[in-house]
């Protein structure tokens, strides 16, 4: 079905439950950035299929209202319908909601499906429309009604993360979640993000793609701790398992009726941020305390455990790029790769791996003019092929039982232009900024971001994503809280702590002609001056040096290179053959041999 005749359905809807307007998000039920299926409803009406956006229909306007990472993308993805385009250029800016306060008149009704909008959402939307006196109906899931081939939620199994991987088992992990309710002095706590239900019972899951989850919710009590998820989706091992340590498991449906039941004396604590108002809703208790997620902070500090397994990722990650990057310049002598199979090589090479689990996100491989669009992923019909000259851009990552990888390299097959050699060393020197800071305790990501971005405004130039994000413990490669981005973002605010595990990930883009980005992994650890934090780089992979204009180098960044490709060889050489171990030493020699 064509998207403008998705429209003219969806418009029908709207006059039968006199809707004005309707409002189609990102995400599910559970406030996830990456959906199952199910919950596509905005791609499915729209056709755009970013990871971040929102979608307004009325019956004379339909627009798509993404960031910068997404413009390109979504221009393409949208001409051939009547969806047009609406730039936000600062993250989290709630445009559409100035859209619909100036396009609607007094006594309109915005509609939205409540499972997939949080509380706290909720609560703006409605005090911004009520400025006009707009009233706004959540029990409208429109889409329900025209989508007949609607995907199902998923069923398949959870399976177990073993202790010798999550380095804490769930008790522990219950019984810290206690402790701070005690402190709070609330009675439950209801938990509805994926990965904080997976990592506090070291359960995994199929049901997201690129994502280890399974689609469940849980409340914790002083005594209780219930599990809400389809009892097709646990297998006897993993029942046993969470009965034994004290998991109540009850259907995915059930949490409402328990809501209801709650006695009415009791205090819940609630994260409204991540809460659907649906569930909010239901909730009978007159002290409803709104706060939080516990676990999310738990989850950001990565134990020791955790850690040493990210750092043995990272050399079978390493060593899987190696092995892709040398074949496809022994392929490019002959013949050209299209973008496309190069993402389904990268990942073929990844799966030889021990304890590979699929990738962490669709690669972003971007080839010349490509690279310039910030979440590109190429399509078999459509995507570039790689030729023995220009610039390509690579942003990719793994999942394995024993950790996630997300890295990007920007390399040149050719000899780079002035410009390519000059934006992608201020790049690198942003990088490495941020990779050698020392910054006292309780610093937040705003603080830091501008440390990889010093060296691009100084040229006038600048990129308009973050510089970097948290990332899960074979988890979601997208983890709250922390990270490196300009702003007030809840993410630019969070102190960064020892244990995180963040990206550095700065870049520049020329629409049209390339894209640059240069992206390790880095955890927190203490410095040696008292109070003071610093980074430890833990992605193992060569940074392409015939991209670096020396000359822009000081001699502390050379120093800061010659020391961290020295520790790519020796880390990645042993688990290499004899003539992969020659092209990584030559990928890693010293920058001014």
């Amino acid at each position: 079905m064509k998207i403008d005749d998705k429209l003219l359905l969806l418009r029908k809807s709207m006059k039968q439950h006199d809707v004005d307007a309707y409002i189609m998000p990102s995400s599910d039920p559970h406030q996830s950035e990456y959906v199952a299926d199910r919950w596509l409803s905005r791609a499915w009406i729209s056709g755009f299929t970013g990871s971040a956006g929102i979608a307004v229909v009325t019956q004379n306007h339909a627009g798509i209202w993404t960031d910068s990472r997404y413009f390109l993308s979504a221009a393409k993805q949208l001409k051939d319908s009547e969806f047009v385009l609406h730039k936000v250029i600062k993250q989290f800016t709630p445009l559409h909601v100035s859209f619909l306060k100036e396009r609607l008149p007094a006594g309109s009704t915005v509609g939205i499906d409540g499972w997939c909008f949080s509380k706290k959402q909720v609560d703006y939307l409605a005090n911004q429309l009520g400025f006009k006196d707009i009233k706004l109906k959540t029990s409208e899931d429109l889409i329900e009604k025209i989508w007949d081939d609607r995907p199902a939620i998923p069923q398949d199994d959870i399976f177990i993360h073993d202790i010798k991987y999550a380095g804490k088992d769930r008790k522990d992990k219950i019984s810290d979640i206690r402790k701070v309710m005690a402190e709070k002095k609330v009675d439950y706590h209801i938990i509805t993000t994926l990965d904080d239900i997976a990592w506090i019972y070291n359960i995994r899951g199929n049901d997201v793609k690129c994502n280890p989850v399974g689609i469940a919710y849980t409340i914790i009590s002083d005594k209780e701790s219930t599990l809400y998820i389809d009892q097709e989706k646990v297998p006897d091992n993993v029942r046993n398992a969470l009965e034994k340590d004290g998991v109540t498991i009850s259907s995915y449906q059930s949490i409402i009726k328990d809501l209801n039941e709650l006695d009415e004396s009791t205090s819940i604590l609630v994260d409204p941020s991540s809460c659907n108002v649906v569930l909010h809703k239901a909730i009978n208790s007159k002290e409803i305390i709104s706060g939080n997620t516990i676990s999310r902070a738990m989850k950001a500090v990565k134990n020791e455990t955790e850690i040493a397994h990210f750092k043995k990722v990272m050399v079978k990650d390493g060593v899987a790029l190696a092995k892709m990057y040398r074949w496809l310049e022994s392929e490019l002598n002959s013949t050209s790769v299209s973008e496309y199979d190069l993402a389904i090589k990268l990942a073929k090479f990844r799966s030889e791996q021990e304890g590979y689990k699929g990738e962490s996100f669709d690669a972003i491989v971007g080839y010349r003019a490509n690279g310039a669009i910030v979440h590109y992923k190429p399509e078999a019909d459509t995507c570039a092929d790689i030729n023995n000259n220009g610039v390509l851009l690579l942003d990719s990552g793994g999942q394995y039982l024993d950790g996630t990888t997300d890295i990007t390299r920007t390399v040149s097959f050719s000899e780079p232009t002035a410009e390519e050699k000059k934006n992608n060393t201020l790049v690198l020197k942003g990088h490495i900024g941020l990779a050698t800071a020392k910054f006292p305790v309780g610093t937040v990501g705003v603080q830091l971001d501008l440390l990889a971005r010093q060296h691009l405004w100084q040229h006038g130039l600048n990129y308009l994503h973050g510089t970097g994000h948290g990332v899960g413990f074979f988890l979601n490669v997208h983890e709250d809280p922390q990270g490196f981005s300009p702003g007030i973002s809840a993410r630019s605010k969070c102190p960064i702590e020892v244990g995180m595990v963040t990206s550095n990930e700065p870049g520049y883009y020329k629409e049209g002609h390339y894209g640059i980005r240069i992206e390790n992994l880095v955890v927190t650890v203490k410095s040696k001056d008292e109070g003071f934090l610093e980074f430890d780089t833990i992605t193992l992979f060569p940074i392409d040096q015939r991209l670096m204009d020396k000359g822009l180098l000081n001699p502390q960044e050379k120093e800061w290179l010659d020391n961290y490709h020295q520790k790519v060889y020796n880390k990645l050489s042993p688990q290499l053959n004899g003539e992969e171990q020659e092209w990584l030493k030559e990928k890693c020699k010293p920058i001014d041999q």
